[in-house]
């Protein structure tokens, strides 16, 4: 299987302060893993363009959009404790988002069997109105809301360890967009409890399985079969695209979860088998340790292009299984 890969590395002008874990080296790390993946002629360049305000405004308010344009064009500046801006950060933003619908755009010509784009800064905690948790602009959201502008109904899976409350917030009445997430809770940022399952226009249309400290890969695949796989075929999705954060990963020194990347190849797995080919993207969200990054990106990318990768062995035996079965309880009273 053909993989289209793309990343904003070589425009990638956003500068986080000194010792932020949401650092250029990132992009470093998944170019590498992409690379240990050997795809050869299965892997398929993209190239970046910037995104134009209209596309980023079908999800983010345009008041924002301009502050946040003139924050950067003013020398940058810190938007809450964990996220600030550099003069580069609007540009890099703008080109992050791109890359998303040009993923998407490449995918719908028939030019790929599948996506990966390496994106930096993260987007899904960025809500409507305001960048927090390291993001400035909501990528997989801008993506989404191009698809479904054009008539297409979209599923997206969030495997970051920590809950996407910004692409929760934007889809949360909008019955074109079903968002799903396996997350660690309670963690920042306090978001994602089963119970939040969607507005009066899209009852359903969230689904959320909140993990607890430890909790192994054997109970995220639990989570993703039970609860998160019956929701999306249900739904019946046109694409899916995932929030592909590393993370969850053992190693990662963020949070809590006991993933490794072997993990993430079976995670894979699952989601392209819930869509047509073609109609699957993965962008880059959190993931902080570099080894880390760069193994789980590894297995994820060749299992995207159909080999079977396991630089490290699946994990099991943690906690979870209870969590998990309060998901699937909330889902089938949804159903009565």
């Amino acid at each position: 299987m053909s993989v289209l890969v793309g990343t904003v590395a070589d425009v990638d002008h956003h500068v986080a302060p000194h010792g932020h874990p949401e650092r250029h080296e990132r992009l470093l790390a998944v170019v590498a893993g992409v690379r240990d993946a050997a795809l050869g002629d299965d892997a398929i360049a993209l190239t970046a363009r910037p995104a134009l305000i209209t596309e980023l405004a079908r999800v983010h308010d345009e008041l924002y959009l301009d502050a946040l344009a003139q924050l950067c064009d003013a020398g940058g500046g810190q938007l809450d404790p964990d996220t600030a801006t550099a003069p580069g950060s609007w540009a890099t933003a703008l080109q992050a988002a791109g890359l998303g619908i040009a993923a998407v755009e490449a995918l719908r010509a028939g030019n790929g069997d599948a996506a990966f784009v390496a994106l930096r800064p993260p987007g899904h905690h960025a809500v409507r109105d305001r960048a927090m948790g390291f993001c400035l602009v909501n990528n997989v959201a801008v993506a989404a809301a191009s698809l479904a502008a054009c008539g297409d109904t979209v599923a997206i899976v969030d495997w970051d360890v920590h809950h996407g409350n910004g692409t929760q917030a934007i889809f949360w009445d909008d019955p074109r967009v079903l968002y799903a997430s396996v997350h660690e809770w309670p963690a920042y940022p306090g978001t994602g409890r089963a119970c939040e399952t969607g507005g009066p226009g899209a009852p359903g249309g969230t689904v959320n399985v909140p993990l607890p400290e430890g909790a192994t890969g054997d109970v995220a695949l639990r989570a993703f079969d039970d609860v998160i796989a019956p929701a999306i075929v249900d739904f019946a999705p046109d694409w899916l695209l995932v929030s592909a954060g590393f993370d969850a990963h053992r190693d990662d020194p963020l949070a809590g979860l006991a993933w490794s990347a072997g993990d993430y190849a079976l995670l894979t797995t699952r989601v392209l088998d819930l869509v047509p080919r073609g109609r699957v993207a993965l962008f880059l969200e959190g993931g902080y340790d570099l080894f880390a990054l760069r193994r789980s990106v590894q297995a994820t990318v060749a299992t995207l292009a159909g080999a079977s990768c396991r630089p490290e062995p699946p994990t099991s035996g943690g906690p979870g299984r209870d969590a998990v079965a309060d998901a699937v309880r909330v889902r089938s009273r949804l159903e009565v």
